[in-house]
């Protein structure tokens, strides 16, 4: 008596265990397993994240990125060409702007009185003409000044990603590079080679 109840407990203890491993939903006439689900980790990619980390300090600051990649000798110079080069820009533009409003007052002046020139004004000794091409140059570089720092803003940000992704890219040890000598065919004719050359072949392993 005392084993038939003994079995009939560790029978309803197994049923149990099983039943809490997997739940089951029952959905009209059908009986379906909702199998447990799997303790996993998600991988995520160091370098993808300090590549975002760094489009958006770029982005927001000049230079932050690349000193938010670990400040040193290499990155430290790469700031100070960014910040040096923006300087340069800046002046140029604000140089090439205000010549350019200088020659352009000059010629609504000359427009305004039949063409006279300003008797206070620098450029009296001009034509007309060459104030036109004088202003128009002038315009024309604070155009390219303009392009210029967007193109170094631009750089600014894809070298400080490049810089995060290849701090953490690893090739790992296996890389290996054997140099072998062998021979190459430099030419066939009805299924028959006519001569060979020396050569190197050149292996890498990853």
């Amino acid at each position: 008596m005392l084993k038939n109840i003994l079995l009939t407990i560790s029978f309803l203890l197994a049923i149990n265990a099983c039943y809490a491993q997997e739940g089951f939903t029952v959905k009209g006439d059908t009986l379906k397993r909702t199998p447990a689900p799997a303790d996993t980790a998600k991988y995520v990619n160091p370098g993808k994240l300090a590549g975002r980390k760094a489009i958006f300090r770029s982005a927001v600051l000049p230079g932050w990125g690349q000193y938010g990649n670990g400040l040193n000798v290499y990155r430290g110079i790469k700031i100070a060409a960014i910040y040096a080069g923006g300087a340069v820009l800046v002046m140029s533009y604000m140089d090439n702007n205000r010549q350019y409003k200088v020659y352009l007052k000059e010629l609504q002046y000359r427009l305004e009185n039949n063409d006279a020139p300003d008797p206070d004004g620098s450029l009296q000794r001009y034509t007309t003409t060459g104030l036109v091409a004088a202003k128009d140059i002038y315009r024309r570089n604070r155009e390219v000044v303009i392009f210029s720092i967007g193109a170094l803003y631009a750089v600014n940000i894809i070298e400080a990603y490049v810089d995060a992704r290849l701090k953490y890219f690893d090739i790992g040890n296996n890389l290996a590079l054997k140099i072998s000598p062998t021979v190459i065919s430099s030419g066939s004719m009805y299924g028959y080679n006519n001569s060979f050359a020396p050569a190197f072949k050149l292996a890498i392993r990853l």
